[in-house]
Formats: structure tokens, sequence, C-alpha cells
């Protein structure tokens, strides 16, 4: 069964077939996403989903965002975000600049968050001086 996320964008994601097996080295640009089974290194500066069934183990990846609906064996970055639906498994550390992770998700490992930048820290700080800051970057 094919997830929601790559049915809307069939037309533009590249898919390894869940009969495929692969091993070795993959770099892309756009997006890939994985139904079969994969063993290598994976660098890229577009977007990987690892769907339903699917089982990655990889020495690291890194990309621009992932998807995991499978099982990714890996050390992960991701520079803009990860999302890890019900049903995946991911065994390996993340380095993320965004992390969502659904109830149901098996993960195993520790996770870093990349500084995106200057964010406002709303959790430590009073009312009216992060209001103040809102009114300055507004203006």
């Amino acid at each position: 069964m094919v997830s929601d996320e790559v049915k809307k964008k069939e037309q533009a994601v590249v898919t390894l077939a869940p009969t495929t097996d692969l091993n070795g080295f993959l770099r892309f640009k756009d997006s890939l996403c994985i139904r079969g089974k994969f063993n290598g290194v994976i660098e890229a500066e577009g977007k990987l989903i690892v769907d339903k069934g699917a089982d990655v183990t990889a020495e690291h990846i890194s990309v621009e965002s992932i998807s995991v609906y499978g099982k990714v064996t890996a050390a992960v970055k991701a520079g803009d975000k990860a999302d890890l639906f019900t049903g995946a498994e991911v065994h390996g550390d993340l380095t993320v600049g965004r992390l969502r992770i659904a109830d149901g998700v098996i993960f195993e490992g520790n996770c870093n968050m990349i500084d995106a930048g200057k964010d406002i820290e709303i959790f430590s700080r009073p009312n009216e001086e992060i209001k103040a800051e809102l009114s300055r970057i507004r203006s």
C-alpha cells in the first residue's frame, strides 16, 4: 500500500519498487521514495521517503528532509526536517532542524537539533519582552 504523501507527489518522486534490493551509494537532487531494500550510503539535496515495508540500512543518510513510514537503521542528518509516521522504526542518531514523531513509532537513538538561525525563545522570557520583540520585527 502506497503512503498518502507518496500518492500526492507520485509524479515528482523517483521510486525504487518494493522488489528492489540495492546496495551502494545513492545521490539525488529532488525526491526519492524507497519501497524495497537499500544498504549503503545516501547523500542528497532533496527529500527521502522510506515507505511502509521498506528497509533502509545505511552507514549514514544526509538529506534535506526525510519521511519515514518503514524501517531505517542509520545515522540520519536532515537539514530541514524529519517526519516519523505511525509504524516507522528508526534505529540510529538523528541530527535535524525539525522533528515530528507520531504515536506508534519505534525510535532508538539520540536526537540533536540543528540551530536554524535566530529564533524567538518563547518559553524562557516574559510575555512583554516577546511582544516588544515581535513589534520590532513587524515594523
